[in-house]
């Protein structure tokens, strides 16, 4: 028989049942209670909690995550904790919107229908599923295939279309050098035609709805998936909201989808799209932005004074982000205007995002 605990979750009051050798996300996940989180992996803090009550065990985790102190005071990563009674949470940071908007982690079944070569590095895939799946904009998953070497690989990505479109999802992923998901795919051990099991939806990078000021996009390499799903999803909606789209890359040849981009801004002319390549000196005939894409989204706030009003939303590489936030402070933004996806690549522990998917 089932040994199951009852987790009280406050100042929210809200309760679940967590299962015998399930973490408490885990649990949260399987009844639709989204709760803050990232790597799932106990490698950020995205999930660190006080435990009030009860008795917990946690699985192996990192200390940068969590530090001998902070365990000694009672701080818990819920992605890690097994609960052996029942338990009385207080949760550091918690997101109303985020739990109204709670959706239950499942697991569906489909086949790779496409693969698409969009640069040198950036592959996008879709994937047909045997039934839809509800997702917010800028979500993401788990996607386990067995190559055809027989070894089961499992990798978190974004999606990179809209919610409407529920039973394809697509994907844009960077290859990396070492990355078992996006290297089989140009080797041939993951092919159009593999079955391969999603599961999810995971994150809380996603569109918020009904909000003031423009909406400022950030992305580079494959961070393009869940913005491009995120402007595809306010697009639809019939926002009234400027909308200005920095996407960094290095030099033209990785710069894709600029006709899709194109039609988009003809479309609506409060749709603006910046690319920024870092390495465009000896490109004479470029003539668009150069050098970092957070030193343009600094410059950018400078010259239009946004003072913070507004929502950003960034997607890419643990550098850009790293060097965005900064730039984002100064700029008079507060931490709940913000929302990141710090991607991490397939030669990290675990090829997932911190704190939310994978690029390789």
């Amino acid at each position: 028989m089932t040994v199951v605990h009852t987790v009280r979750l406050e100042p929210v009051g809200v309760e679940f049942e967590v299962e015998e050798g399930e973490t408490v996300l885990d649990a949260a996940f399987r009844q639709g209670i989204s709760l803050p989180h990232g790597c799932k992996e106990g490698q950020c803090s995205a999930c660190k909690c006080i435990l009030n009550e009860g008795d917990s065990e946690m699985l192996k985790y990192s200390t940068f995550a969590l530090n001998e102190m902070e365990r000694d005071s009672g701080h818990i990563l819920l992605c890690r904790s097994l609960a052996y009674s029942d338990m009385e949470i207080e949760l550091l940071n918690y997101d109303e919107e985020l739990l109204s908007k709670s959706i239950a982690v499942k697991t569906y079944e489909g086949r790779i229908n496409r693969i698409e070569r969009l640069t040198h590095d950036i592959r996008a895939i879709g994937i047909a599923l045997n039934s839809p799946m509800k997702f917010w904009a800028g979500q993401y998953v788990d996607i386990t295939v067995t190559t055809e070497e027989g070894e089961t690989i499992t990798r978190s990505f974004s999606m990179a279309n809209s919610p409407d479109e529920t039973q394809e999802l697509a994907f844009i992923i960077k290859k990396y050098p070492g990355g078992k998901f996006s290297g089989e795919l140009d080797a041939g051990g993951i092919r159009t035609g593999a079955t391969v099991s999603v599961t999810g939806p995971y994150g809380t990078c996603f569109r918020r709805e009904g909000r003031e000021g423009p909406m400022i996009l950030v992305a580079a390499g494959s961070g393009m998936s869940p913005i491009w799903s995120i402007l595809h999803d306010h697009i639809a909606s019939g926002e009234d909201r400027e909308v200005h789209f920095f996407y960094g890359a290095r030099t033209r040849d990785d710069l894709f989808y600029l006709d899709r981009i194109a039609a988009l801004t003809a479309a609506g002319p409060n749709v603006r799209f910046i690319p920024v390549l870092s390495h465009a000196d000896d490109d004479g005939e470029w003539d668009g932005a150069r050098g970092f894409v957070h030193e343009r989204v600094g410059d950018f706030l400078k010259e239009r004074d946004i003072d913070g009003q507004g929502d950003v939303y960034a997607c890419g590489p643990p550098p850009m982000i790293d060097a965005l936030q900064p730039v984002l402070f100064m700029g008079g933004f507060d931490a709940e205007r913000v929302f990141f996806d710090k991607f991490t690549t397939s030669t990290a522990p675990a090829e997932i995002p911190v704190p939310v998917p994978a690029l390789g």
